[in-house]
């Protein structure tokens, strides 16, 4: 079954809200509870958001758009390729690697050192994925890239953690034994926090005959409904996620100047199907918009343990446009996530005695 989330139908809260703590338990079980789609926006950001954003997620085309040789130095198998740049690496469906998008891996230490670029490795050496430091780009190649880069994390990091707050006066109130102040707490402290930039390949063309000038892609899965990313649930706490960025590619862009000539950007896909799909818990499947200037917040697999499944995590998934048999437009999507999850020590299953080094170990060796 399939339905189509609009603005207003899919919770919205302004940052003064969280803030204050104006934010009724009614509304918190509408956007994470058992019947809910499990996605809550946050407008009214910080007057530098909707720049930042633009910059950030152009970025992302720059970057996948960098020589083999640049790409590769920038990458890390040691760690999985969960650290730096990711393309084909990660597998989403059985014998199948997702050759659909490329993604750049930023461990978010930094928010809570400047200094740092990766969670210690003192009691988990044979974790690279989180205790490898991060890989960036030369400033010569792509410059102001790591600035714009650790501006924006910090700032969703930042609202994440009032999102948060909110979710730990909720818990408190409706879970027995719920530690006072644990998700905030986690958010806040976390060295494991995971940035994921992501940038969807235009979809292949086709030809009059309807034959894919590009069979690697289609052959992974280009004519399935999560054909830009197959369906998933975060593992984290919670994600932060920006609206996407639509980028005509028809032109190529390998001039690195600085500054960064500006790309050639859409207001919304040409296709109005494309873009984010959420299965809801009423067994719909819903098309979700985020506007260009809010945030939008889903629940991840820890915090469905933490909180023992009072908000859940949120089945998801991201269709392609529907390939054009010309190839004057070629559109690529550009977003970012903002994974905030515990340390690797912190226990997330008291009853079991799980910690989330563990609970994460067996997420990445399902999908590297």
């Amino acid at each position: 079954m399939y339905d189509k989330a609009t603005v207003n139908q899919t919770v919205t809260l302004s940052l003064s809200d969280l803030y204050e703590d104006h934010v009724p338990f009614e509304t918190l079980e509408e956007a994470f509870g058992p019947s809910s789609l499990g996605i809550l926006l946050v407008k009214d950001l910080p007057s530098k958001f909707p720049k930042l954003r633009e910059k950030v997620l152009s970025y992302a085309s720059y970057l996948a758009d960098l020589p083999p040789e640049i790409l590769d130095s920038i990458s890390s198998p040691d760690a999985k390729y969960l650290v730096g740049w990711s393309h084909g690496k990660e597998a989403l469906r059985d014998g199948h690697f997702d050759t659909l998008k490329g993604s750049y891996y930023v461990n978010c230490a930094f928010y809570q050192d400047p200094s740092l670029q990766n969670a210690p490795a003192d009691d988990f050496p044979s974790f690279p994925e989180y205790t490898a430091p991060n890989i960036w780009p030369p400033e010569t190649i792509l410059p102001g890239f790591q600035d714009a880069v650790v501006d924006i994390c910090t700032l969703i990091i930042d609202t994440t953690a009032l999102v948060a707050r909110a979710c730990d006066r909720y818990a408190l109130a409706h879970i027995e034994d719920y530690q006072k102040g644990y998700l905030e707490r986690v958010v806040k402290t976390s060295l494991t926090t995971k940035a994921r930039l992501l940038h969807y390949f235009p979809p292949p063309s086709v030809s009059s005959n309807g034959s894919s000038h590009d069979d690697e892609r289609m052959d992974a899965g280009d004519q399935e409904e999560d054909s830009w990313c197959a369906t998933h649930v975060d593992h984290g706490c919670l994600t932060g996620l920006t609206s996407a960025l639509y980028v005509d590619e028809s032109s190529p862009r390998r001039s690195h100047s600085s500054p960064l000539p500006p790309l050639s950007t859409l207001p919304s896909s040409p296709d109005p199907e494309a873009g984010l799909y959420i299965c809801s818990r009423t067994g719909y499947t819903t098309k979700v918009n985020i506007p260009a200037d809010c945030l939008a917040f889903q629940t991840g697999e820890a915090l469905e343990v933490i909180t023992k499944g009072k908000f859940r995590a949120v089945p998801h998934f991201v269709k392609g446009p529907k390939a054009e048999a010309n190839e004057s437009i070629r559109v690529a999507r550009n977003t970012l996530a903002v994974f905030t999850q515990p340390n690797l020590g912190e226990v997330v299953d008291r009853e079991k005695g799980t910690t989330f080094a563990g609970f994460a170990r067996g997420v990445v060796d399902r999908h590297t």
